[in-house]
């Protein structure tokens, strides 16, 4: 199992560049299946684990897919498709798999898959997505851990979300693209990467607006055509590269940047004293040559702080000059790392969905573990860091949705390498 070892300490100079959006790529791969003919090109595809898994999962379907890894490029080709079945095996590795489920209704009649995993930060239930999908006239049953959805012809509805979920909102948009009559989402999230996928939905000829707003409507068509499309850039990543130069006390130019995109995170950067300028051309320059200043922050739905950078933003202020106040309100589960950042001498008290964080002027390498792909990143900021080596264990969740980290880390400056014990013994056997 692959480990980082990463050496802190050393500040971060240099450019580079983000990738697309793991969120916004996985439901544009899902809304491909939409299209009966032809083929969907997708640019600016990083060779991201889940995307290999919602890959396998198409072909099992018979789908046809290329990805082409120096070109960052993959083509879907969904006219033969003749298995409507996603499969525990891959299913159990992520829960955007669930997002195949609107398009097969829309385009089949008919979906089973497998109750979905991923990363272990909450409960995260699809109830959202089964219930709008029944009130566009799906019949959906339960039957030995598979959920079964069937509909001759889905119809147009209203249907209020209890709380904005990017995934749900997505899942129906795509349903809904093929529906006779109106479709209308009240409380829909208002994320970018749905924004984007409505753009590649309208590209296809759908007819959506209200994209990025509480309220959504979709009118229904019967058909839709395959379509090319670029990703946009991650704006996760974006901000975790903000934070590298930060936490380095280094300076990185960070090029495919749509600063729009991350709204709050920005401001919360700035009043920590971390300098965000604007270069033109999607190029940012960020640095921070002094201690940080400690600020408290509360996650919530776009455009609330994004819970996904979390753990990433929980690290900067573990080494601010002061106490900052953590509240996580999109996943019961997600300060698992907590123990993790202490390990590394880090001061925080967490109860409930709550964190205290005390900042320290000074950390130490030590082994930690991943527990999720956004607290993997965390802990590499941390080992940035922390005086002397960090081994960081179970980075596969870390390949979740970064691609390469370390040898873009590298690239600037940072002491890091991607370590196999097992690999290593067998090769001095």
């Amino acid at each position: 199992m692959d480990k980082f070892v990463i050496e802190g300490r050393n500040k971060l100079q240099g450019e580079v560049g983000v990738l697309g959006v793991k969120n916004g790529i996985l439901p544009l791969i899902a809304a491909s299946i939409l299209a009966d003919k032809g083929k969907t090109v997708i640019k600016n595809v990083p060779d991201f684990r889940d995307v290999a898994t919602l890959s396998k999962i198409l072909c099992q379907m018979g789908v046809e897919i290329n990805y082409n890894r120096e070109s960052r490029v993959i083509e879907i080709d969904c006219g033969s498709i003749n298995k409507f079945t996603a499969p525990y095996d891959l299913v159990k590795q992520m829960r955007a798999s669930f997002l195949v489920v609107g398009p097969l209704l829309a385009r089949f009649h008919q979906a089973e898959i497998s109750l979905p995993g991923g990363c272990a930060i909450g409960a995260r239930s699809v109830n959202m997505h089964i219930d709008a999908l029944k009130v566009l006239g799906a019949k959906i049953t339960q039957e030995e851990g598979f959920i079964v959805a069937k509909a001759d012809n889905l119809r147009g509805s209203v249907f209020h979300f209890d709380f904005p979920t990017h995934t749900g909102t997505e899942n129906i948009m795509t349903a809904a693209c093929l529906s006779r009559g109106i479709t209308t989402l009240v409380n829909a999230s208002c994320e970018p990467e749905v924004i984007d996928l409505a753009r590649f939905l309208n590209k296809m000829g759908a007819k959506i607006e209200g994209a990025g707003t509480p309220f959504m409507t979709i009118e229904g068509v019967s058909r839709l055509s395959a379509v090319e499309h670029e990703a946009m850039p991650s704006r996760i990543e974006t901000a975790f590269f903000f934070a590298a130069a930060a936490i380095s006390r280094g300076e990185l130019i960070v090029k495919n940047t749509i600063l729009s995109n991350l709204g709050i995170v920005v401001e919360k950067m700035r009043q920590m004293g971390i300098k965000i300028s604007d270069l033109g051309n999607q190029r940012v320059l960020v640095k921070a040559t002094g201690r940080l200043r400690p600020v408290n922050f509360t996650t919530w739905p776009y455009p609330g702080f994004p819970t996904d950078f979390q753990p990433q933003m929980m690290a900067l202020v573990s080494v601010a000059n002061g106490t900052s106040i953590v509240k996580e309100t999109v996943f019961e589960n997600r300060l698992m790392h907590v123990q993790e950042y202490n390990r590394l001498g880090a001061n925080i008290r967490a109860r409930l969905d709550e964190a205290v964080v005390n900042g320290v002027s000074y950390l130490k390498g030590a082994p930690v573990m991943a527990s999720d792909l956004q607290a993997g990143a965390g802990l590499i900021l941390m080992a940035l860091a922390a005086e002397g080596k960090s081994v960081i264990d179970r980075v596969y969740h870390i390949d979740r949705g970064y691609e390469r980290i370390e040898e873009k880390l590298a690239s600037v400056g940072a002491s890091i390498y991607r370590f196999n014990p097992t690999k290593e013994e067998k090769k001095n056997e």
